[in-house]
């Protein structure tokens, strides 16, 4: 039976690209959660008014991979310590934020950024939060980068 993650680690379609090749991984969304509006827009969320995060929905088959894998991907794909950016990519919209789908994925997801802050001297900012609706991107982000070749944004 496959199972769902949810992760926010800046502009969706790196992040995206990060897991879409995983092993174990089945299927891949960018999309919008985390906010306050009913079916937002890339236009209405990069306002910073919705509140919602760019965010990478996970469906994978946990006999082939792990979250815990999952975890240890997302804490190497991005900096865990800056509040509201990823490097240009400044906004609530680019937070760091892992949704989790239930108390298992909480409990691990506290877990592993415990153990991941010891690599960090600032501290980790990341948002632990309960999954809430994933509002899909348009289609024209999906899988952005692999339709033209690249493998990361810059």
């Amino acid at each position: 039976m496959m199972e769902k993650a949810t992760f926010a680690a800046g502009c969706f379609w790196g992040v995206e690209e990060a897991f879409r090749t995983l092993k174990g991984v089945t299927k891949t969304n960018v999309g919008y959660t985390g906010g306050r509006t009913n079916k937002p827009s890339y236009e209405l969320v990069c306002t910073g008014t919705t509140g919602h995060a760019e965010a990478v929905e996970v469906e994978y088959d946990p006999t082939l991979i792990s979250y815990d894998k999952l975890l240890d991907v997302f804490w190497s794909i991005h900096d865990p310590t800056t509040s509201e950016r990823q490097g240009p990519d400044i906004g609530n919209q680019y937070r760091s934020a892992i949704f989790c789908h239930d108390e298992v994925q909480k409990k691990a997801a506290l877990a592993s950024k415990e153990k991941t802050q010891k690599r960090f001297k600032n501290p980790i900012v990341t948002y632990i939060v309960p999954a809430t609706t994933f509002w899909p991107a348009e289609d024209y982000h999906k899988q952005y980068l692999m339709k033209r070749g690249a493998k990361v944004c810059r």
